[in-house]
């Protein structure tokens, strides 16, 4: 199947996928799912071991896979070219900048044709910088002091995949716990390494989250336990040296809508124990320094009230929706009267300037927030006197770090552009001096001044104003004619930065325009953005995003059937509703990791993540109006029979985010569907999850096919 206009055709035939019709009946409506059979009744085995998927199933992805193969042969050689090129603009021993804690500094670094991180330390005073035009950290040789604390390719060789998703050093610098991924499913063992010897100790610890908090005194640590659904459910507190079967319950979340994470304050004082949904949270304090000390609550789960928490002193500095803060406020009360009640302003709510996050040092409090999708950073002593860190482009991107110390004055922070590579900055509170720490490096070349970033705004259909992030070549002849690829996503509050990426050039380069819409369901605009793009308003995320397309059209930045889009998990449900409400506009859709089969995944509480989305996308099997409102959008239940354009899906057999079977029905359905164009193209990576390949190098070539697929779509293959 190829349309008349597009430049990809099929080779051979597709896969057809058997149907096996299962009816099913909710508030008296009955429907029928065709291809029910793909998901796999042992899918909690699946995620464990790959090879336990049933045989029919598994034939069939690798038919799948084949057939993608296939038809995308004759860009073999581009997909080849491109990931040399992007492989060129990586710093392929590229190094973090050193995080001071005590008397070490800490970062990680990859060696040259390394794939994973290795996590290192070396003496704080060795940690000056040799030159701002790379980087590269100070004098890198082992005699400079460094010491590998864990080698991420060693750790990792022979394994068909490897993550590594945490290494926390104890206070004491004498241990590190570390934990890591070998299945892409999420289910991280923790591990712990003497760090005099190298080696590390007997205590294995599995079926984890990855977080990692140690105990102050490095005798033993906290991590959370996933539940036999997948859930991260409890904390848990295991001593250095003894069993996994020994370890005791810190907490244990009760409600299967809500996940635990841990942390701690910056202050160092406190574990945090976060339990929360889409929509509300509740967090607890475990004093660390003190042996035997007790969880203590901050404010008991109120329905719709967020909020998050720093300590100092004998207050703490909490970030807060309560009392109608939409946007967001910082309120602060004593330490040992943490409740609402005792909540006083101390950062008032301002409509429309969002607080994204709140970070707490000796002397200063610091905040990030957004306002019109533009982010600054705003430094205010205890004394109450603010100053702001901004920039001047129309569109850029804005992070903190945190790093690990508590009493300095000394915050960092990361500053990049569409055109801008990142700058990674340490920031005198007091002085407001800046020093450049880091800059990110383009081995192959980059020229700034040879790009161009906007940022334009759509009118969506009822009268809103949606932002568009631009990146193009300086010398593209805006005549209408060149291909776009538009990314989007709009899900959770999500931001999509205007961030710098290497990779993005081999696409602009060959005359494409780059473009991020910024739609309902992010946080953009600020927390009503979010709650305009969710449960029953989630259609304004799809309409922004055909109306983002229009725009561009409409501004002479490309033309209808020349625009890719993109976007991946919720972003891959964004792509299945435009493919439904607009095939037409598009030459091209990519949908990575795509959750398209939402009314199924939501009326299914045991899959991992279906309890906690409902505050997200709401309950369609106790609400009909849910019910109804996810099956008038729900991509996979609104296929029709008409041409579609030609689509890539990408997914991942481990997945514990969006399973496998969402993308493998939706293509089925598609193929068996519509009335013209395609070809429908999917390719489930057999050995990794929701993230895709782990390695930085194996990442490439997923990137490689996406890119090749693009340039095919629009003819610049």
């Amino acid at each position: 199947m190829a349309s008349d206009r597009s430049p990809l055709t099929a080779r051979t035939e597709a896969p057809a996928a058997e149907k096996r019709p299962h009816a099913y009946t909710v508030h008296g409506r009955t429907l029928t799912d065709d291809y029910a059979w793909l998901k796999a009744e042992n899918w909690r085995d699946v995620l464990k071991d790959p090879a336990a998927l049933p045989a029919d199933i598994m034939a069939h992805l690798k038919a799948e896979n084949a057939y993608a193969e296939e038809t995308l042969s004759p860009v073999s050689g581009l997909r080849t070219s491109l990931v040399a090129e992007m492989r060129g603009r990586i710093r392929e021993d590229e190094s973090g900048v050193p995080e001071p804690d005590g008397p070490f500094a800490y970062y990680t670094r990859h060696r040259e044709g390394g794939q994973h991180p290795l996590v290192c330390r070396r003496p704080r005073n060795l940690m000056v910088l040799t030159g701002l035009d790379s980087d590269r950290i100070a004098d890198e040789r082992p005699e400079a002091g460094e010491t590998i604390l864990l080698d991420g390719d060693r750790e990792g060789e022979g394994l068909p995949f490897f993550e590594l998703a945490a290494a926390v050093h104890a206070d004491d610098h004498a241990r590190l716990a570390w934990s890591a991924d070998t299945k892409g499913s999420e289910l991280y063992a923790i591990r712990v390494r003497d760090l005099a010897t190298g080696a590390d100790l007997d205590d294995l610890v599995e079926a984890t989250s990855g977080e990692v908090v140690w105990a102050a005194d490095g005798a033993a640590f906290y991590y959370v336990a996933v539940d036999v659904n997948h859930r991260p459910a409890r904390v848990m507190r295991h001593v250095v040296g003894t069993p996994q079967a020994d370890d005791t319950a810190l907490y244990e979340e009760q409600d299967s809508g809500f996940f635990v994470h841990i942390g701690t304050t910056q202050s160092k004082t406190f574990l945090t124990v976060t339990a929360s949904d889409h929509e509300t949270s509740e967090i607890f304090l475990l004093d660390r320094t003190l042996p035997g000390a007790e969880l203590r609550v901050v404010e008991p789960r109120t329905p719709l009230l967020i909020y998050s928490v720093e300590h100092w002193g004998q207050h703490l500095f909490i970030l807060t929706n309560a009392d109608g803060a939409e946007d967001f406020k910082i309120v602060t009360t004593r330490l040992d009267a943490p409740g609402r009640a005792n909540w006083r302003d101390l950062i008032p709510h301002r409509a429309g300037v969002m607080i994204r996050h709140q970070h707490v040092i000796a002397e200063h409090l610091v905040r990030l927030e957004i306002e019109n999708a533009r982010p600054r950073i705003i430094v205010r002593d205890m004394q109450g006197a603010e100053h702001a860190v901004a920039f001047a482009e129309e569109a850029y991107s804005l992070g903190l770090q945190p790093g690990h110390e508590f009493e300095t004055a000394v915050i960092r922070f990361v500053y990049s552009s569409m055109t801008t590579p990142a700058e990674t900055y340490d920031y005198d509170c007091v002085t407001r001096a800046r020093q450049l720490r880091k800059r990110q490096a383009v081995p192959s070349g980059h020229d700034p001044a040879a790009y161009v970033t906007r940022r334009l705004f759509a009118a969506a259909p009822d009268g809103e104003s949606v932002p568009i992030s631009l990146l193009h070549r300086r010398d593209l002849a805006l005549d209408g004619t060149a291909p776009l690829l538009l990314y989007g996503y709009g899900s959770y509050g999500t931001l999509m930065p205007a961030a710098f990426r290497t990779n993005l050039l081999s696409l602009v380069d060959r005359g494409f325009v780059y473009a991020i819409a910024h739609v309902r369901g992010g946080t953009e605009k600020g927390w009503r953005w979010y709650l305009d793009g969710k449960r029953e308003k989630k259609p304004n995320t799809f309409t922004d995003f055909v109306a983002c397309a229009r725009a561009l059209i409409g501004a002479n930045y490309t033309a209808e059937g020349r625009i890719v889009a993109h976007g991946g998990s919720a972003g891959g449900m964004l792509m299945g509703a435009a493919a439904n409400l607009a095939p037409d506009l598009f030459a091209g859709i990519i949908a990575d990791v795509p959750f398209v089969d939402v009314l199924n995944t939501m009326l299914d509480g045991d899959l991992p993540l279906t309890p906690p989305e409902w505050p997200e996308w709401g309950n369609p099997g106790e609400s009909e109006a849910a019910f109804e409102t996810i099956l008038s959008y729900s991509p996979y239940d609104n296929v029709a029979a008409k041409p579609y354009p030609p689509i890539l899906a990408l997914g991942g057999l481990t997945d514990p985010r969006v399973t496998y079977w969402e993308p493998a029905k939706w293509v089925a359905r598609l193929r068996a569907t519509m009335t013209g164009g395609g070809p429908i193209l999917m390719r489930i990576n057999m050995e990794a999850g929701h993230g895709g390949a782990a390695g930085r190098f194996d990442r490439l070539e997923e990137v490689g096919l996406i890119y090749a697929f693009a340039l095919l779509a629009v003819g610049k293959a």
